[in-house]
């Protein structure tokens, strides 16, 4: 399995209503370096429709502006329309809504 696939199939396991950060991804993948790895993989998903790249945001909470399907605005409203809500400095609460693989599956 590829780099890339891998990436892919822990994006799939996130659940609707949870984020991941970038990093979270790339330790997950097998390699805690490869956050800029993870944003190069989801930014050439090829197969958004099953491959929820949307859920994955970076450290901070913040969205991707560089959004490859439709902008960090389609981002946002993605997210949102799973019931994730923002704060007023349009970050996702990660204490709220960070997914936990190893207590809510996806390990």
């Amino acid at each position: 399995m590829s780099t890339f696939e891998r990436i892919y199939e822990i994006v799939k396991k996130i659940p609707a209503g949870k984020v991941a950060t970038y990093g979270q991804i790339a330790l997950l993948a097998g390699n805690p370096r490869w956050a800029r790895v993870v944003g190069y993989a989801l930014h050439v998903n090829p197969d958004p429709e099953h491959i929820p790249c949307f859920r994955v945001v970076n450290r901070a909470g913040e969205v991707s502006p560089a959004f490859a399907f439709g902008g960090e605005n389609m981002q946002i409203a993605l997210l949102q329309n799973e019931g994730v809500t923002f704060t007023a400095e349009g970050r996702v609460d990660l204490k709220k809504y960070l997914w936990h693989p190893e207590t809510e599956g996806g390990n």
